[in-house]
């Protein structure tokens, strides 16, 4: 077999894509050129990669196979790159971290000072619920993610950062000097859930069922922004992280209520595949954040131990 690793990079973009046309665009190529390096390479097996039906590009089982190694390789000339700009002093690359929606208040803060000391690194941040951060961890679509709730089953290394503490929330009143409830007074109000899929959502349903409360009306929305603003317009209770409402509570538009067995504490980690070959860019950020989170926490997040 003869195919060249231009081959390859062609090929990988056109299934990602499922379009000749986008993986020209992306790639800076025309279509015939695209059209040529794909048919070269499927000259060099006798099982199909792709199929064309009605103009829609679509990938064989065996293209797929194809397709994970091509991006084995593509990822190793990466690495070859930046090892190769980091023995001359220079360190850049790409660094993806996957990021649990209520993660997005916390993360910025983590990249701040080292995007500064290495200008070279670029992040990709994607944010989304647990489920699909999880999904992307264990297809190795990202080098790092931050969870507050550590997967099952995985073979995983961990570094601790903060402590995440899930409260009892409402929109404020000014009226009502007691704001402490008992268990069974959520039975009598509407409660505002996250989707499924959401560690936020997993945390109040197990306070819910530990506690034995029987809920009344619910509402279901797919952020924590959502909900927020749901509670602030009054439309129920709902536990949240504290780390999402620091202006809303200071600004009185949120109030915690006083309940038993809350807040709920979970730990934010950073966490990224035990068998994951780290680039020199991901190694340089690990030790990074080893060697700074407690000054990181303790500048940026030191409102948090008032509550």
């Amino acid at each position: 077999m003869h195919y060249t690793l231009h081959q390859l990079v062609v090929y990988l973009k056109v299934i990602q894509k499922k379009s000749i046309t986008k993986a020209a665009e992306e790639l800076h190529l025309t279509q015939p050129a695209v059209s040529i390096q794909v048919k070269k390479l499927q000259e060099q097996f006798d099982i199909p990669l792709i199929e064309v039906i009605g103009r829609k590009i679509h990938v064989t089982e065996f293209g797929q196979e194809i397709g994970l190694i091509c991006q084995k390789i593509v990822n190793q000339m990466a690495e070859i790159k930046d090892k190769t700009i980091a023995y001359k002093g220079i360190l850049t690359g790409k660094i993806k971290i996957s990021v649990v929606s209520t993660g997005k208040y916390v993360i910025p803060f983590f990249l701040t000072r080292f995007s500064k000391l290495y200008p070279g690194i670029d992040f990709t941040i994607d944010v989304t619920n647990k489920s699909k951060v999880i999904e992307s961890l264990e297809k190795n679509n990202t080098d790092f993610a931050l969870v507050s709730t550590i997967p099952e089953k995985m073979s995983i290394n961990k570094i601790e950062l903060m402590t995440n503490k899930l409260f009892l929330t409402r929109k404020f009143n000014a009226r009502e000097n007691s704001i402490n409830f008992n268990t069974s007074d959520l039975e009598k109000v509407s409660l505002i859930h996250r989707e499924q899929g959401s560690a936020t959502r997993q945390a109040m349903e197990r306070y819910i069922s530990s506690n034995h409360i029987k809920t009344k009306k619910s509402i279901e929305l797919v952020s924590n922004e959502a909900v927020k603003q749901a509670v602030i317009a009054g439309l129920g209770y709902s536990i949240m992280p504290l780390i999402g409402m620091k202006n809303e509570l200071l600004n009185n538009d949120i109030e915690i209520v006083s309940i038993p067995n809350l807040p709920i504490e979970t730990q934010w980690n950073l966490i990224y595949l035990k068998d994951k070959q780290l680039s020199p860019s991901s190694l340089a950020y690990l030790k990074f954040i080893k060697e700074n989170k407690d000054a990181i926490i303790h500048n940026h997040f030191d409102w948090y131990r008032n509550f």
